[in-house]
């Protein structure tokens, strides 16, 4: 109440000072100075028309803000707003949502040094007020709003400084009210500002949330592969090994301890963490010797990973997949069989790891679903992001080099079993 009364003073004493101005000016105008009454009757319609402004400005500013204090009834309107994005993101921000305003014109956005400025027309609350055009408050002045806003970067964020002022010099505000404009203006925009921040938050949780759901997606197939050998290649080895065993029993010896080996390294994990290119390789180590046995000379395998890069991280099952596809769509339907490579190199901070082939190549009669090349792809996406991917393409002269790339600082522990 005492701001409000205080408000209301300030702006009266103001307009009677300048009626009191006036008075001594026409008192001294030759011929019709000596008459009073116009002057003063002037005077007094001048003052209730300030006086029922005044109390107009307060009671909007009341029903905009819901209280009244010195810094909601101020013509110009000051805001320190802090938006956790860098500072070209909050510049983004902040320019959209000035532009969203009503009424809004002239906006010009400098990205480069990170500053808005922008003009506002007035309702129309400004110009049909008690008295219309004869009321003092509309007689000088620009029934306009100016809008400045800059963002000052910070470390990960943006510090937003909003200025919302009426168009006219600031002397003018002892005479001159905006109706609470620039308070609504400077709340529109900080609203904006927040609901913005906090759809964006929205929908990086939500990004977050189908990411894990991919990726728990993607675990549980996993897990299913490991519980899950392949039952002819089971069986297969089986019936080999008992065939063995009346024939060559050292050599059927041989394959079991390679099947242990292989099945070992299936098991099902109790976690989702990485295996290594060790352990993986391992395993299909063991499952190649098991198809050389089975296959005798028309198998050659040639391995070219050096030690140094056996720690490097690696989803499990990735590498036997690459293998299980060069030797069922590559080798196994060519009466000669072939060779089947891998290989590892580490270049440019990337490890590369290729299985290849010198089998059929692309041929559509024994080229598969692309299921698992696209499983390989999607897991290393969901592990690695953007810094590991997979390149399938013809081998010269004839097969096919399947080559993934993952981070050379992805490490983990090797453990031999």
């Amino acid at each position: 109440m005492i701001k409000s009364t205080f408000f209301v003073l300030r702006i009266a004493i103001a307009w009677m000072l300048a009626i009191f101005l006036v008075a001594a000016l026409w008192s001294n105008l030759p011929l019709i100075g000596w008459i009073e009454w116009p002057i003063v009757i002037a005077g007094m319609l001048t003052m209730a028309l300030v006086v029922a402004g005044a109390f107009s400005h307060l009671g909007r500013v009341r029903l905009i803000a819901g209280h009244i204090d010195k810094a909601a009834i101020a013509n110009r309107q000051r805001r320190q707003v802090e938006i956790p994005l860098e500072a070209g993101e909050a510049f983004d921000l902040l320019d959209a949502a000035i532009r969203e305003l009503p009424r809004v014109m002239q906006v010009e956005s400098a990205r480069d040094s990170l500053q808005v400025r922008a003009k506002v027309a007035r309702p129309d609350v400004d110009i049909e007020r008690l008295g219309g055009r004869w009321n003092p408050l509309s007689w000088f002045g620009i029934p306009r709003n100016r809008i400045f806003a800059t963002v000052t970067p910070g470390h990960d964020s943006g510090s937003v400084t909003l200025i919302c002022e009426p168009e006219s010099p600031a002397w003018s505000d002892w005479f001159l009210v905006d109706d609470g404009t620039n308070f609504e203006n400077a709340e529109a925009i900080t609203r904006a500002i927040s609901r913005r921040v906090a759809e964006r938050r929205r929908n990086e949780k939500a990004e977050a949330a189908q990411t894990v759901t991919e990726k728990e997606l993607t675990v549980a197939k996993l897990s299913l592969l490991h519980a899950q050998v392949e039952p002819h290649f089971l069986y297969n080895t089986l019936a080999s090994a008992q065939l063995l065993t009346r024939s060559d029993p050292p050599r059927a010896d041989q394959m079991l301890g390679y099947l242990i080996q292989y099945l070992r390294h299936s098991l099902p994990r109790t976690d989702d963490e990485l295996s290594s290119l060790g352990a993986e390789l391992e395993r299909a180590l063991a499952y190649l010797e098991i198809l050389k046995i089975r296959m005798g000379p028309r198998l050659t395998v040639q391995v070219d990973v050096p030690e140094t890069l056996r720690a490097t991280a690696l989803p499990p099952m990735m590498l036997q997949t690459l293998v299980e596809n060069a030797i069922k769509h590559g080798l196994e339907p060519r009466t000669g069989g072939g060779t089947v490579w891998i290989r590892a190199r580490r270049s440019d901070g990337v490890v590369a790891v290729t299985v290849a082939d010198d089998g059929d190549g692309f041929n559509t009669k024994t080229s598969g679903t692309g299921i698992g090349l696209k499983n390989v792809r999607e897991r290393l996406r969901l592990v690695f992001g953007g810094e590991a991917a997979l390149a399938v393409v013809a081998n010269f002269p004839a097969g096919v080099a399947a080559t993934i790339t993952v981070p050379a600082g992805a490490e983990r522990e090797t453990h031999h079993v």
